[in-house]
């Protein structure tokens, strides 16, 4: 019997991802996707510098989708990283079946990236970059992408100039996607990183200046995961020597303003090695660390 040409339109079968589906009243999220999807098809392999957070890890998991084994997640692993943060990339990766390759940087080994001045991400996306270019030759891969965004181009990253002199591509800045578009697709997809809050390498925590070396990161990660283990979630633990400066979320701030949970936080980052505590009143700022430095330098962005 022939199919009726009255087709319930409702039962038909949607071939459409699931992105696709939940933006399709958002034409102009839907269409950047489309755009990404379309670049990368283009680009017929890649590497992607995957880190776990949202931006790397939906960058890769769309380039997984579009290109299957001809894409390769490569994550860099250094006393930079947090345990946490290396545990819950690998899982993510796992979960999709996604080939993921772990390497090991040293960019504490360079005195450049260890004296810790301004353009200290330079020589760290240096140090990942010039990793996966060798990789890249050995595996027959020759184009590399990280996760850079549209907000991103607005921020002072040093890591940008890295990722230029490299030949990196910035697949989500091109399609326009931003970090709210991001995590809505990340949402509409299942990734349960949607709404991770954003962790970037522990040495952004330590100040302008103070050396960073394998203790003082080691010591920041402590002190953070005390503070998650206390239940925050959004935070950081700003390094200033024998002094940690606690930045809670805004919306998280009021729990931590009993005497208890002050008592709580200041002992649990004395044990972390820490001999002042203080909780800064105006709560978490990504990139706080940057407002001391000169205004010259922060005009050139990435540059």
């Amino acid at each position: 019997m022939a199919a009726s040409a009255h087709t319930n339109p409702s039962k038909a079968e949607d071939t459409r991802s699931e992105p696709d589906r939940a933006f399709a009243g958002e034409p102009g999220t839907a269409s950047k996707l489309l755009a990404l999807e379309a670049r990368l098809r283009q680009l017929g392999s890649l590497m992607v510098a995957y880190s776990g957070g949202v931006d790397s890890a939906f960058l890769a998991a769309t380039a997984h989708r579009v290109l299957g084994p001809r894409m390769l997640a490569v994550l860099a692993d250094s006393p930079s990283l947090a345990r946490r943060d290396l545990e819950q990339a690998r899982s993510f990766a796992h979960g999709l079946e996604m080939p993921l390759h772990v390497v090991a940087t040293e960019e504490l080994e360079r005195p450049e990236y260890a004296r810790n001045e301004a353009d200290r991400c330079f020589h760290c996306k240096d140090e990942l970059f010039a990793a996966m270019e060798a990789l890249g030759a050995k595996l027959g891969f020759d184009r590399i992408a990280y996760g850079m965004n549209a907000d991103d181009t607005r921020d002072f990253r040093p890591g940008q100039r890295a990722a230029e002199d490299h030949a990196v591509l910035a697949p989500l800045a091109e399609a326009g996607l931003t970090k709210i578009e991001i995590r809505s697709l990340a949402k509409a997809a299942g990734y349960s990183l949607w709404d991770r809050p954003a962790a970037p390498c522990l040495s952004s925590r330590v100040e302008y200046g103070r050396t960073v070396t394998r203790e003082v990161l080691e010591q920041v990660e402590r002190a953070e995961e005390s503070l998650r283990q206390l239940g925050f979630r959004e935070l950081r633990v700003r390094h200033h020597g024998e002094l940690a400066r606690v930045e809670i979320a805004r919306a998280e701030l009021p729990r931590a303003l009993s005497m208890e949970m002050l008592d709580a936080i200041s002992a649990a980052l004395k044990q972390a090695g820490f001999q002042y505590v203080t909780l800064d009143c105006a709560g978490f700022r990504s990139g706080s660390m940057n407002v001391i430095l000169p205004a010259d330098v922060l005009a050139r962005r990435g540059a």
